[in-house]
């Protein structure tokens, strides 16, 4: 790539002339922005001021009218208490009534002094008409001392006062009147410009029948008016006063407008001035902008380019930065493009390189020449992690990587992902010898390796594709080789197996089976068979092992060897081992309550996190004892994590479930583990019982392990008993329990209901009958 230096120039000044304008015009943007703002700002201020002064007002309104009222009661109640006056309202001495009342009036300036008595009549002065009296009655028996009433159909304040003698006889009552002339007189005491007027509810129309109680809010109109509408108590039914107060929102405003005028005013002079310098600046600018620009331009062609740099102000930094950046450039893009298509544990190819490299290695394929595929998986890569762990496991898969980069010279070499490496080796003679290639491959991962101190055994296993016999195109080609580690991969550790076409079959064989299963899962298609364990101490039945069956709607029965090492495989053992201990439950609770259930437990079922939870599940809601639950598990549990087996062990003999060793004797290390834990029954293996009658060696095994178990207060049961010859040797030799097609093939349940009725001896208890 060519590096060209590029040097300012001066150019037709039309950038110049776009940045003075932009700059302008952004100014007067922002500055009116920030007129509008203020503008608006101000006018809330305005508004809420306004507001605030018009909610305060209505509470001076709200203490004047309380403090009014208290006055004409003060009044009121000083001729209410006069005995005088009472004895003239008890003996209704007319004259003497209503000369004390105009009295009342004169003194206390009031519009309206009359007395409401018990008996419904009504005596006194007043400059309007009087209210009726069945208005005033409720209000005034209910103890109302103030409120609203209307005097010749205008409302007026009023304060009622009791006169007792000394039971209450009447009342006497003070009003003035609230109209236009002594609202007037009130607003002169607010604080702002205010019209104040008392109307009835039934009165108000538009925006005020609608105004919200004890709250300012603006009304319609050409004039900005601010309400506040008041509800005031009342002593006449029917009344309904509100308080209304109206404050000029338009004439408080325009207060604020000199102000206004004021930021207008510094704003023109602001953005003159922005004009005159925005000129000066803009050029200043655009000189090395234009360098830059083509500079830029040069780079979007693929080109490097330089700009001069001339100063150092931001634009002289802006020009260093752009020389340091299109120096980067291309280092980015490098790494950029490594790190997407690398492993960055290894430094290997990824999947999505490797895929890219087939694709070019069949692009570049002649003749009859032909390609290999092979994908890697570690063994016991997980052991590694487990055991030293796994800073230990990077270390590991970075020693296998650069082995083979060392080791494989000729050879493509990539890391798919975990402990997964694929090998592509291309341009391979029709005559190669693949299975010496495969071999030599193998040796490559067949050795030992020092890992802080610790010794690993590496071996691997690997499934290998050949172009063009076993695809012609990546996707065929990657999904073979892995068909073909997957078979490697079941036939043992460090393997290797070549691509065959049953394979591919196989492969959706077991995917159709696969989702067979799932549908068998949850429409629930499988059985329970029963075969049954006899004690040989007691001469009886003892229980029944729960085997399960799975009969295919289409298949018809598929063999529990077919289905569930793909049940371990997809972890679909877990919610099948779940069913079968719930049906077995179910099953054994309807059998004598001496009979017991045992039921096999996988692996990865007994290690999931709630099995102890699943037990006590199925035991409640079968109702069977736990005693009479038997779990039967191998050795292989103890292997990726003994204090969580050992822990989940002993939650289950706590709940009273008993605890079996399946298959015991065919391990490496069973001693060990009975050592670890106390298990209630120990199962001999069916190939220690199948050589019996024909090895004498075998009986000293099985006396071996029936010792052991006694010692250890354990029972012991004889797996695959097919004759009585094997039961008798067995019995000498002290088992205690047998299995086998001897008594009886697994059967389902209800054949399992009709054996324990044969089964039945004439003492109640099950026994054999031969």
């Amino acid at each position: 790539m060519m590096l060209r230096r590029i040097t300012p120039q001066f150019r037709f000044h039309s950038l110049r002339l776009r940045i003075a304008a932009t700059y302008a015009g952004l100014f007067t943007v922002t500055l009116t922005a920030i007129l509008l703002l203020a503008g608006d700002g101000i006018a809330r201020f305005g508004e809420t001021s306004a507001s605030r002064d018009l909610a305060a007002n209505a509470r001076v309104f709200d203490e004047i009218i309380e403090l009014r009222a208290k006055q004409m009661r003060g009044a009121g109640d000083v001729l209410s208490r006069d005995f005088g006056f009472r004895q003239a309202v008890a003996t209704s001495d007319r004259p003497t009534i209503e000369s004390a009342l105009v009295s009342l009036r004169r003194r206390s300036g009031s519009d309206a002094a009359f007395i409401v008595g018990l008996d419904g009549e009504m005596v006194g002065s007043a400059d309007g008409a009087l209210p009726p009296v069945d208005a005033l009655w409720s209000a005034l028996d209910a103890g109302e001392e103030r409120g609203i009433l209307l005097i010749g159909g205008q409302p007026a304040l009023a304060a009622a006062s009791a006169i007792e003698a000394p039971d209450i006889i009447g009342w006497l009552v003070l009003a003035q009147s609230l109209d236009a002339t002594e609202m007037n007189r009130l607003r002169k005491l607010a604080a702002i410009d205010i019209n104040a007027r008392v109307v009835r509810q039934s009165e108000m129309r538009g925006a005020l029948a609608r105004a919200p109680r004890d709250g300012v809010f603006e009304g319609g109109g050409d004039e900005r008016i601010l309400h506040y509408v008041t509800a005031l108590p009342s002593i006449q039914k029917g009344v309904e006063p509100r308080l209304v107060l109206d404050h000029s929102l338009s004439k408080a405003l325009g207060e604020y407008s000199g102000l206004q005028w004021l930021l207008v005013s510094l704003a023109a002079a602001g953005l003159a001035l922005v004009m005159v310098l925005s000129w000066p600046v803009a050029r200043s600018i655009t000189r090395p902008l234009s360098a830059l620009d083509k500079a830029t331009h040069l780079v979007g062609e693929g080109q490097q380019a330089r700009v001069e740099v001339s100063s150092d102000d931001e634009i002289g930094r802006l020009g260093a930065s752009f020389n340091v950046m299109v120096a980067a450039i291309e280092e980015r893009e490098r790494q950029i493009t490594h790190v997407a298509l690398h492993d960055t544990l290894t430094g290997l190819p990824n999947r999505r390189l490797f895929g890219e490299q087939i694709d070019h290695a069949l692009a570049r394929r002649r003749g009859d020449t032909r390609l290999m595929v092979v994908y890697v998986d570690l063994d016991d890569f997980k052991v590694v992690n487990d055991t030293l762990g796994h800073p230990a496991g990077d270390t590991l898969l970075r020693n296998v990587a650069a082995h083979l980069q060392d080791t494989l010279d000729d050879a493509i070499v990539a890391r798919l992902g975990g402990d997964e490496f694929a090998i592509l080796m291309s341009e391979l003679p029709a005559n190669a010898n693949l299975a010496a290639l495969a071999e030599k491959l193998q040796a490559c991962f067949d050795r030992s390796i020092m890992i802080e101190g610790q010794q690993a055994e590496t071996s691997a296993s690997m499934g290998i594709a050949i172009a063009p016999e076993d695809g012609t195109d990546r996707v065929t080609l990657m999904k073979n080789a892995d068909l073909a580690l997957y078979r490697a991969k079941h036939d043992g550790k460090g393997m290797f197996h070549f691509f065959e076409p049953s394979l591919d079959v196989q492969a959706r064989q077991r995917r159709e089976m696969e989702l067979d299963l799932r549908t068998a899962i949850r429409e629930g298609g499988f059985e329970l068979y029963f075969q049954p364990l006899y004690s040989l101490k007691e001469d009886r039945l003892k229980a029944f092992e729960a085997l399960i069956r799975w009969p295919h709607p289409e298949k018809g029965m598929i063999s529990p060897a077919d289905f569930i090492p793909l049940a371990e495989d997809t972890g679909l053992i877990v919610q099948i081992g779940e069913w079968v201990i719930r049906e077995a439950c179910h099953q054994a609770a309807s059998w004598p309550g001496d009979l017991s259930v045992a039921v096999n437990v996988s692996p990865k079922q007994f290690l999931s996190p709630n099995i102890a939870g699943v037990v006590m599940s199925a035991l409640a809601s079968s109702g069977l004892p736990a005693t009479r639950l038997e779990l039967e598990i191998t050795e292989s549990i103890f292997i990726s994590n003994v204090e969580k087996t050992l822990g989940a062990l002993h939650s289950l003999r706590a709940l009273g479930v008993r605890i079996a060793l399946d298959d015991f004797g065919t391990g490496y290390s069973s001693l060990s583990y009975l050592r670890s834990f106390p298990f209630d029954k120990l199962k001999i293996d069916q190939s220690f019982v199948r050589d019996l009658t024909q090895d004498a060696s075998a009986h000293a095994v099985i006396r071996a392990i029936t010792t052991l178990a006694d010692a250890l207060g354990m029972e012991t049961l004889a797996e695959g008993v097919e004759d009585e010859a094997q039961a008798e040797i067995l019995r000498k030799e002290g088992c205690r329990q047998i299995q086998g097609y001897w008594l009886s093939r697994p059967i389902d349940a209800r054949a399992t209901q009709q054996y324990i009725e044969r089964m039945r001896g004439e003492a109640g208890v099950l026994r054999r009958t031969a």
